[in-house]
């Protein structure tokens, strides 16, 4: 008999479950951050946002201010991105930073470069540059304000994904 209560009670509460909603509740799973993005198309680019928020927060740990994403800047290091991507190499090209950066209206004070090849995502762009004394050096700079960051894709060549930062006063 106590058994028959036992099954009497399990079948009660399955129905009780079913009348109660025929799906259960989904959790949507979090969206990985931009800066785990791999950018290995040419329509896809780095969010400049997210880049400024990681350099920034990198900065602050070292004593030096926040950055604001600059669309001059931003401009002339999608035009050096896209130069190494067309030349398949890393450079900085024979035209001095400076000069570069007048021809997009830029007129800074001070100004630095990092630029690198072969990393996907925002992510490992940073942490390689952080790795790097002088591109760790530059992103630590005190006196820099401003910010501009590109990608440029280039399948056919050895390195993929080309990277531009221009940092200035």
């Amino acid at each position: 008999m106590f058994g028959l209560f036992r099954n009497v009670g399990l079948a009660s509460l399955a129905l009780a479950l079913a009348a109660c909603g025929a799906e259960p509740a989904r959790i949507a799973a979090p969206s990985q951050p931009t800066f785990y993005n791999k950018l290995n198309a040419a329509s896809l680019k780095v969010d400049s946002n997210a880049a400024r928020d990681m350099i920034s927060l990198y900065r602050a740990n070292n004593g030096a201010s926040a950055l604001v994403v600059d669309p001059a800047l931003t401009r002339a290091a999608q035009a050096q991105a896209d130069a190494m991507a067309r030349e398949g190499e890393v450079s900085h090209g024979r035209t001095p930073l400076g000069t570069r950066l007048k021809q997009h209206g830029v007129d800074p004070g001070a100004a630095v470069e990092n630029v690198s090849a072969g990393y996907y995502t925002l992510a490992e762009a940073f942490s390689g540059w952080r790795e790097s004394r002088p591109h760790n050096a530059n992103m630590l700079k005190k006196d820099m304000r401003r910010m501009g960051i590109a990608t440029a894709f280039a399948p056919g060549t050895k390195y993929k994904v080309y990277w531009a930062l221009v940092l200035t006063d």
